[in-house]
Formats: structure tokens, C-alpha cells, sequence
């Protein structure tokens, strides 16, 4: 599977321009939405990419290995590509992603719930009962 189309670079690559242009004229920082979501269809590993860098290959956004910790970084498109899975398995593009919560909002949701698939579900539970793009709080 080709991980990224080439309307998503796009999207991903105007990102990246923007907060270089925000960082350059001493602005405050975008915090865009995540524009692609990675995954392992065997595993917890979950990536959440807001931009790409001009190399093509370095994306910035939320990583998740599984492990409980998520975090903010960069990661290498094509590392993530090149894994080989059980099962002859490889990394996936959920194809049906879509988020109105920024960055921020996730990386701040995967902290609580120790994952970006407990934040997934954090913040569709709180879209649902109301909450819209608040965060949910820490009792729940």
C-alpha cells in the first residue's frame, strides 16, 4: 500500500511550511490536526502525522509503539514502510481517518489514556455524549 497519496503530502507539506513560516516571523505556532494515521494491523503501534518535511521522508507528529508512552517527535516514512510484520503483514493507512481535534488534543488524550487508541476512543466517547473537541477529563 502507498502510504501517502499525493493530496495527503500535500496536506502534509502545508503544515510543515506553515509552521516553519510561523517559527520564522516569531508567531505562535499552528497546532494542526493530524492528517494521516499509521498503523500496525497486528500490534498497538499507531502513528498520527500532522507534517512532512521537504526530504519527503520525515514526518512530525504523535508515535505510539505500544508501550504506553506516547509521544510528540519525528519518524521516518520510510522506516515505518519497510517494516515487515508477522504474517508477511505490513505498516497500514487507515483509510477512513478524519479528526477535527489538533495535535495538541491528541497528544494531551494518549497521555491520559496511555494510547492513541485510548485517546480514539476518549474523544469519540466525548464528541458523542456533547463535549465536542473539549478533552475529556481525567475521572473520565
Amino acid at each position: 500500500m502507498n502510504l501517502l497519496t499525493s493530496e495527503l503530502r500535500a496536506a502534509l507539506r502545508a503544515n510543515d511550511i506553515a509552521r516553519r513560516a510561523a517559527q520564522q516571523g516569531a508567531q505562535r505556532e499552528p497546532d494542526p490536526v493530524p492528517v494521516v494515521k499509521l498503523l500496525s494491523p497486528v500490534g498497538a503501534a499507531t502513528w498520527l502525522a500532522t507534517e512532512l518535511d521537504a526530504d519527503g521522508d520525515t514526518l512530525f507528529g504523535l508515535a505510539d509503539l505500544g508501550f504506553g508512552c506516547p509521544e510528540l517527535g519525528s519518524f521516518s516514512l520510510a522506516e515505518i514502510a519497510s517494516l515487515r510484520l508477522p504474517f508477511g503483514l505490513a505498516v497500514e493507512r487507515d483509510l477512513h481517518f478524519s479528526t477535527a481535534h489538533s495535535l495538541s488534543a491528541w497528544a494531551e488524550a494518549a497521555r491520559r489514556a496511555g494510547s492513541i487508541i485510548g485517546a480514539e476512543r476518549d474523544l469519540r466517547r466525548k464528541v458523542a455524549t456533547g463535549g465536542g473537541n473539549e478533552l475529556p477529563s481525567k475521572g473520565g
